[in-house]
């Protein structure tokens, strides 16, 4: 067996994978989900990982959106070292309202990469191909989405004929089956390249519609239970953890329970004055309306911060209102990418512009979303027993792969 040096990624080293290991990350899966499937015999292996392997409850990066998350947990590092801390943002140097979804945003290299560039065969599938550019930016290897899965070539994404190569028609955007791509990629990925390193990312279409323990959440579940018992009998470690949970985010009357920040800036402090940016805002807003529990806002330079903050504070819904150094330093945020101010929402509530710019005619099912401190807690699982875990009070999502190959019993 060849022996391999350890690879040491943004001031942390990785061990080289002992078999091919496989980092899930489950967009919006709270450990409800999880719990509830296996409490409904549908899902065995999740069980199995459970009681025989290792299971803890880790806390996700806030803002609790994907982007921040996804490239935290593919870097091991917060968003304060590289630079990914939400889906959208204001680019003051270019007074322009931006998607951050390109590459060029991103501040340090990946763990994926690193190995990459050591000698590994890496994999990287991931739903939507707002993510695909960063999750592989400076990595040789396959890296593709199921959104654009009929589109791959060689140059582009390491691989061609995926369509062909997984055995299934390109999925809808907004359906399970687009998740459902990922994970039978993956395991059509194990079982003819088999790559040492595999990065799958789902979406969270089902979560944003479908509490846990419903039938459609379990169905998700049952499906996705049945791909990882796949590939760990495919031999592959599996590290499984989440992006961020999600919440019911309604009233009584079954509409959004909505704080529309905007217009609340301007009764203050005049139209236009100050801006709102809703980091949560994608181009895919069909299952949450650009609605999530947590927003930043820019205000003009004679504005009394201190005199927005206090009255935010005491708008009933909203669960904090601090300024860009606080929320710099409390979440390991990149403060040149903040507004002056960062607003979080109660477990129930939702942060929004003006109302009468979000367009809710998408949302078929009481609005579930996620954003904030309320939606931290995700699973952090594996098909293996861990050991040498140093003692810390909680764990975070972006540990996942320091323990996967630094802190799992060797085989």
């Amino acid at each position: 067996m060849t022996s391999h040096p350890a690879v040491t990624v943004n001031g942390r080293t990785y061990s080289w994978m002992d078999r091919p290991l496989v980092v899930v990350c489950v967009d919006g899966c709270e450990f409800d989900y999880i719990k509830q499937a296996v409490a409904a015999g549908v899902a065995p292996f999740l069980e199995r990982m459970l009681k025989k392997g290792a299971a803890f409850e880790a806390d996700c990066v806030v803002p609790s959106f994907t982007n921040p998350n996804n490239l935290s947990i593919v870097t091991g590092v917060p968003p304060a070292v590289h630079g990914i801390c939400g889906n959208y943002f204001y680019d003051r140097d270019a007074d322009a309202e931006v998607m951050m979804n390109d590459p060029k945003y991103l501040r340090t290299g990946t763990i994926l990469a690193a190995f990459a560039d050591a000698g590994a065969k890496v994999a990287v599938v991931t739903a939507k191909d707002k993510l695909r550019g960063m999750l592989g930016k400076g990595m040789a290897g396959i890296c593709f989405s199921s959104e654009k899965a009929d589109q791959c070539t060689l140059a582009q994404n390491g691989i061609e004929r995926v369509l062909e190569l997984v055995g299934k028609p390109l999925p809808s955007v907004y359906s399970a089956d687009l998740s459902e791509f990922v994970f039978a990629a993956g395991v059509k990925l194990m079982e003819a390249r088999r790559p040492d390193l595999m990065y799958l990312s789902t979406t969270d279409y089902v979560q944003h519609k479908a509490a846990p323990g419903t039938a459609a959440a379990n169905a998700f579940y049952a499906m996705m239970d049945a791909y990882l018992a796949r590939l760990d009998a495919l031999g592959a470690t599996i590290a499984l953890t989440a992006d961020h949970g999600m919440n019911d985010k309604f009233g009584a009357d079954g509409q959004p329970n909505a704080i529309y920040l905007q217009d609340l800036l301007d009764e203050w402090m005049g139209q236009g004055v100050a801006r709102v940016i809703l980091p949560i805002t994608d181009p895919y807003v069909v299952h949450h309306g650009a609605l999530g529990s947590y927003a930043t806002a820019y205000l003009p330079p004679h504005a009394d911060m201190a005199e927005v903050i206090k009255r935010l504070s005491t708008v009933e819904g909203v669960q904090m209102a601090i300024s860009n150094a606080d929320a710099s330093a409390r979440f390991e945020l990149p403060p040149d990418r903040l507004g002056d101010i960062v607003i979080v929402s109660e477990k129930h509530v939702v942060l929004g512009t003006s109302k009468a710019r979000h367009d809710l005619s998408g949302l078929d099912t009481p609005l579930r979303s996620h954003g904030g401190i309320s939606e931290q807690s995700v699973p952090l699982m594996f098909n293996r027993r861990t050991t040498g875990i140093p003692g810390k009070t909680r764990m975070r999502n972006f540990d996942i792969m320091d323990v996967a190959l630094n802190h799992l019993h060797p085989l």
